[in-house]
């Protein structure tokens, strides 16, 4: 599996599946989750909608996932993933490396081959950066996969550095 970082939107990603930094409800929110919904259009919302009134009607639980159509999106599927908020009191890092390892789960189930992943919880979810980094690179790397390309789209320099620090050391 090759990674690969890049600066820039997430919405514009040309991939076989992009992965959503999703809140439980799976209605759109802010962040990745609200780009997301903006750029995609009223298909995604209708798909979660429907995923809400059968299989996840309590809304879908931290360190999981499932994917809808894309809509508008230049990718061909959203795989929606519910990141932890962080926490000083508490280690939620397993959950953190769930997501990456569901998400690519449901990948293969697609039989995607190229995914972009933003920074999950890195950002209004409060994960220090260089940590989510950390626990985002070495999972991908540890995880086994049919996926070929995973895509680390990162919207600003910092959260760049910290993935490409990251990915040195691992």
């Amino acid at each position: 599996m090759q990674i690969v970082l890049k600066l820039g939107d997430i919405t514009e990603a040309r991939v076989d599946a992009v992965v959503n930094a999703a809140n439980s409800s799976l209605l759109g929110g802010g962040g990745v989750d609200g780009a997301i919904h903006r750029r995609g259009g009223p298909e995604i919302l209708a798909a979660c909608r429907k995923l809400r009134a059968s299989h996840y009607g309590k809304g879908l639980p931290t360190g999981q996932a499932v994917a809808t159509t894309a809509g508008l999106l230049p990718a061909d599927r959203v795989i929606h993933t519910v990141g932890p908020v962080w926490s000083p009191d508490e280690d939620r890092s397993a959950l953190l490396a769930s997501c990456y390892r569901e998400s690519l789960r449901v990948a293969d189930e697609l039989e995607a081959r190229t995914v972009a992943f933003p920074a999950i919880s890195a950002g209004i979810f409060g994960w220090p950066v260089r940590d989510a980094a950390r626990i985002a690179v070495e999972t991908v790397k540890k995880t086994p996969s049919n996926v070929l390309e995973v895509r680390f789209v990162l919207f600003t320099p910092d959260v760049l550095e910290a993935f490409a620090a990251a990915a040195e050391a691992h």
